[in-house]
Formats: C-alpha cells, structure tokens, sequence
C-alpha cells in the first residue's frame, strides 16, 4: 500500500467516525466480560492473596495486621464507584498515558467496561490506517512528519467524541497540538517501573524486543522515557503501580491486579470530577 499523506490515508480509514456509526475498517473494541480476577498478562503474577499479613517492629513491640480483601470485592468495589462516577463525567473521554504494554492495555479495557464506555488504542488506529504494523514502521521511516500528523488526526478524531477510553501513544504527548487535544478530556499518566515494562516487551515473542536482551530494551526505555516524561506530567493524574503495591502492602509489584489498579484510577477520577465541580461552583455569580 503506498501512502501519499497521513490525512489521506485516515480519511480513508475513518471518515465521519462517531459513535453511533464507525468505518468498516475501524470498530469499537468490544468490551470485555466481566472478570473478577484478570492479571497483568505476559509476567508471572500470584494470585491475589485472601488474607495478607504484614507484620512490623516499633519499639521492640511487633505488630501484626492481616488484611482480607477477596479479588471478587475489589471487582464489585470497580463496578459500583465506576456506576456512581459515570453520571457525574456526563461523557467526558479518559486518556490513559504512559509506556506502552499490557498492563496499560489492560487497565483500559477493564475501565472501559466498568464505565460502559468506548475503548480505543490510538496506536492501533494509526497502525489501522497505514494499513498494518510494518506499514506504519515504514511510514514513520521514511516520513517522520507524515506520521507525526497521522498520529495527530486520529487524536482529533477520538477527542471530538465522547465515552471513550483512550489508550493513547506516545505521540499523543511529543507535541503541543496533540497535548492541547487530550485537554479535551481526562489524562492520566500510569506510571510503571521500567524493568516491567522492559521483561514484557522481551517476553513478548510477537514484539522486536523480544530478540533482544533484558539489558539492551531497558536501555532504550530509559531514553524513551527521560525524552516522553515531560509529557506524561502534563496529565491532570499520576497514578504509580509502584505506590500501588506499597499501600496494599505487596512486597511484588506483579501482585498487585488490574482491578486494584482500576480501582485506583475510578478514585483519581472521582477527586478530578470533584474539583471540577467545586470550581465551577465557585464561577458561578452570586
């Protein structure tokens, strides 16, 4: 497939997207079933435990607390506050933001769900209108700007919709245009350690990664991430999978499941949707 311009080729592949009527070529991603136990796919993740004991010494005094949270709670916990919250977003998009990998895809699917929203992964939809993967590699090697304006039209597209969660990629936060499009809706930067997103990518047979060593992927996150952190920051939440597990009281990251994390990000955008209304409140003439 030869491509002359990005905008060409996505008006081909998306035109009029709206929610009630989508191209043939680029559908909503179903929402997945309900599930009470999904994991970070691609690592070695326990099961979450029933019952977790921590235990602590203050003053040659040994404190013992046990924690009882069932992964079908958490799951519940997931489906109510995210009920309550979506009247109160009255469709206002979420953005999710950070290194791409499966634990950022599967938080968005589960969020997505939960709220009985859209999901998206503009990666993909830019991948979708190259005409694949390896077009796309090619386009973004032969015509940087192309690309880069590829990856601008699809943002202009899905934030001029509503009910959406957005898996956004790396693009969406090397411009100014494209960081003034997500103000469109919420961002929320899910920060994860390196070193996971690293393992993954290399256990993933299907990613070029994989034929890589441990060493030689973190090495390239790492510029990856000092070049995309200014960007990340700009989102309106940070939520830390590391931060995540230390107050659950996980000593592994990889304990820690997606609807923990879920959880995490539904309370997030519940303080956001609480400020913005305080502030419009406090706009309004007496």
């Amino acid at each position: 497939m030869e491509i002359t311009t990005a905008t060409a080729t996505l008006a081909a592949a998306i035109p009029n997207l709206s929610l009630s009527s989508f191209s043939s070529t680029i559908k909503p991603r179903p929402r997945p079933r309900p599930h009470s136990h999904s994991r970070f796919s691609k690592f070695a993740i326990v099961s979450r435990p029933t019952s977790l004991t921590t235990t602590c010494s203050l003053r040659n005094e040994t404190t013992t607390s046990t924690t009882k949270v069932a992964g079908d709670d958490i799951s519940l916990q997931v489906k109510k506050r995210a009920a309550d919250l979506s009247p109160e977003l009255k469709g206002t998009s979420i953005f999710i933001l950070g290194m791409r990998g499966p634990i950022k895809t599967d938080l968005g699917k589960l969020l997505a769900d939960a709220l009985r929203y859209y999901y998206f992964d503009s990666d993909s939809l830019v991948e979708e209108a190259a005409g694949g993967e390896s077009a796309a590699k090619s386009l973004k090697e032969r015509d940087e700007k192309g690309f880069r304006e590829s990856e601008t039209e699809v943002l202009k597209q899905l934030t001029s919709m509503g009910r959406l969660v957005v898996c956004a990629g790396d693009g969406a936060v090397q411009s100014s245009t494209n960081l003034g499009l997500l103000r469109h809706g919420i961002s929320l930067w899910i920060d994860v350690p390196l070193d996971i997103v690293a393992r993954g990518m290399v256990e993933d047979k299907t990613q070029p990664a994989a034929s890589e060593s441990h060493s030689e992927v973190l090495e390239q996150l790492v510029a990856t991430y000092e070049e995309l952190r200014t960007g990340y920051a700009t989102a309106d939440a940070k939520i830390s999978l590391s931060n995540i597990a230390v107050k659950l009281g996980y000593d592994e990251l990889d304990s820690v499941t997606t609807e923990d994390l879920t959880l995490e990000v539904v309370k997030e955008i519940e303080k956001l949707t609480r400020v913005k209304k305080m502030m419009e409140e406090a706009a309004r003439p007496f």
